[in-house]
C-alpha cells in the first residue's frame, strides 16, 4: 500500500537504451498509481519499437506468482536490453533479484505516506525516499540495504562484507558493487549520487500544493 508517481520523462528517457520489457504492478493501485500516464508513456515507447512486451500483474513482490507469470514472458525478456518496471522500490528489488543478469530500472519514485501501509512479506523494503536511487545501484537499495542509509558508498566501518552496525548483515554497498561487477556495470559508480532532496519525499505535502 504505497503511492508512486512516474519520473520525469528525460529521467526515463535516459534509461532507455536499446529494447525493452515492462512490468506494470497494480497491487497498490488503489492507493496511489499514476495508470494513465504510465499507460501514455508506455504508448509512446511502443509506437517506437522499442517495446519486446508488457506484463501487468498484481503484487511483484510476491516471489511465486511474480516467478510464474515471468515465465510466461521468457522470450520477451530475452529479447530485451533490459526491464522497465513501473512500481514501488520493493517491486523492483524483487525483479531485480530473480532476473540478476538483466539490468532492472524503476520508472517510478515512491512517496512517503503517513500511518501504516502494512508489512511487505519479503526481505526487501521500500523507502519511501521520494527520488529512487536503484537505477544507479543494480537494483539493491541503498536506503533499506545499509543501516547509516549512505547513497555514495560504504562507511569506514565494513569488515569483512559485514556492516559495522549489525554484524549478521551484510554491508549493502558491497553487495551493490558485486552485483554492478557480474553486470559489468561498475561504470555507473563513477557519476556521484545527487544530495537527496527531501522536498520531494512527502506525499502529503504534494496533496496540499496541488489543492
Amino acid at each position: 500500500m504505497l503511492m508512486t508517481r512516474l519520473k520525469s520523462n528525460e529521467a526515463i528517457a535516459s534509461l532507455v537504451d536499446g529494447k525493452v520489457f515492462i512490468i506494470n504492478c497494480h497491487g497498490c493501485k488503489e492507493v496511489g498509481f499514476p495508470e494513465e500516464e504510465a499507460k501514455a508513456l508506455q504508448k509512446e515507447l511502443f509506437a517506437a519499437g522499442k517495446v519486446t512486451g508488457i506484463m501487468t500483474t498484481d503484487y511483484i513482490c510476491n516471489r511465486e506468482n511474480m516467478k510464474l507469470r515471468l515465465s510466461y514472458h521468457k522470450d520477451e525478456i530475452d529479447q530485451a536490453d533490459m526491464v522497465l518496471i513501473f512500481s514501488c522500490g520493493v517491486g523492483v528489488q524483487t525483479v531485480s533479484e530473480y532476473l540478476e543478469d538483466k539490468k532492472v530500472c524503476a520508472a517510478c519514485d515512491t512517496i512517503r505516506l503517513p500511518g501504516f501501509q502494512g508489512v511487505t512479506p519479503q526481505e526487501v523494503d521500500c523507502g519511501q525516499c521520494g527520488e529512487c536511487f536503484l537505477n544507479l545501484t543494480g537494483g539493491i537499495c541503498p536506503i533499506t540495504a545499509c543501516s547509516k542509509s549512505l547513497v555514495n558508498g560504504p562507511c569506514g566501518g565494513t569488515k569483512d562484507g559485514k556492516c559495522e552496525v549489525n554484524d549478521c548483515m551484510e554491508c549493502g554497498w558491497e553487495r551493490i558493487y558485486r552485483k554492478l561487477e557480474a553486470m559489468g556495470r561498475l561504470d555507473v559508480l563513477r557519476c556521484p549520487t545527487q544530495i537527496h532532496n527531501f522536498a520531494t519525499d512527502d506525499a502529503t505535502k504534494e496533496c496540499k500544493q496541488s489543492k
